[in-house]
């Protein structure tokens, strides 16, 4: 188990290597200059020319490129262009907001799509299944920033329940939560439906009934147990989905995280930020999906089995 995890781990390196250069990449191919940007329209031809030099602006691509990589492997991914503060503390500094924003979405997601999977897989063609099955395809369909002025059209401006931008106190979070959650929740209903149904049909699960035990025992102790593989995967992959798309609901409600972060970035031309950005939000996915792998092993004992068998 312990190599399988050094294993996991010494892939990511290739993985940020890879994502590090397609970044880079792009920004480099982008029209614009970032000295120009800082300077203004104004500056002299002599100005521009040294702060490029200062910057290393006027370097070949792969001398900029390895550059950054050898300062990167040493924590220091750069300088803001518009904040003129290290690229990490802004990061840093955002990072809980949206860190805040992942979490409830993901717990909201769980919460009600788990059950309501659930349900809809013992309930198999009723009403109650037709229903979720239709909420489910009609979350999927929203986009996510319509969905979020919606909210606030509703529920902030005409109903006055909740805040419509900013996130200070518990009311703030309610309405962010719901618009980055509501594609994780339609893919959980669906997913644990699935999963349920597929567990349910199986002959353990008609054996767990014929020895007398109770259906809400072997719904909820045989059957659900042996259904949570995919259920984690997803929920892994939700999580890493909402902490991307937390830049689209920061720039709705207006919250001050990293995915505003990333788009003011993105305009200002401030490459250093957009890199770090990109390569902190990649380094988070590989870290949920290397936490996925190693919870299979504790919820399914065949999965731990097999790792000590290769040993």
């Amino acid at each position: 188990m312990l190599k399988y995890i050094i294993k996991r781990i010494l892939h990511l390196f290739p993985v940020m290597l890879g994502m590090s250069f397609i970044i880079f990449s792009i920004m480099a191919m982008t029209p614009g200059d970032p000295a120009l940007i800082i300077l203004g329209d104004a500056t002299t031809p002599e100005a521009l020319h040294a702060l490029r030099e200062e910057m290393g602006l006027n370097d070949p691509f792969y001398v900029q490129y390895f550059r950054y990589i050898f300062n990167a492997l040493q924590g220091d991914f750069g300088i803001s262009y518009s904040s003129k503060t290290p690229v990490l503390a802004e990061l840093f500094l955002r990072f809980p907001v949206t860190l805040t924003l992942a979490v409830a979405s993901l717990l909201f997601s769980v919460v009600i799509g788990i059950p309501v999977g659930i349900l809809s897989a013992v309930k198999q063609y009723s009403i109650i299944d037709n229903i979720s099955l239709g909420a489910a395809l009609l979350l999927a369909s929203i986009p996510g920033f319509w969905l979020g002025l919606m909210l606030i059209l509703f529920f902030s401006l005409r109903l006055g329940w909740f805040p419509a931008i900013g996130l200070t106190s518990i009311r703030h979070v309610v309405l962010p939560t719901i618009t980055m959650s509501a594609l994780g929740l339609a893919t959980m209903i669906r997913m644990t439906r699935s999963s349920m149904l597929e567990v349910i049909r199986q002959d353990f699960i008609r054996t767990a009934r014929a020895k007398g035990a109770t259906e809400r025992r072997v719904i909820w102790r045989h059957a659900l147990q042996n259904a949570l593989l995919p259920i984690i995967t997803v929920a892994g992959l939700t999580f890493g989905l909402q902490l991307g798309g937390a830049v689209i609901t920061e720039s709705v409600f207006a919250i001050s995280g990293i995915g505003t972060l990333m788009i003011n970035a993105v305009h200002s031309y401030d490459t250093p930020m957009v890199i770090a950005s990109v390569l902190f939000m990649a380094f988070l996915v590989c870290a949920i999906n290397l936490v996925v792998d190693i919870l299979y092993v504790f919820i399914d004992p065949r999965i731990k089995t097999q790792y000590n068998k290769k040993r």
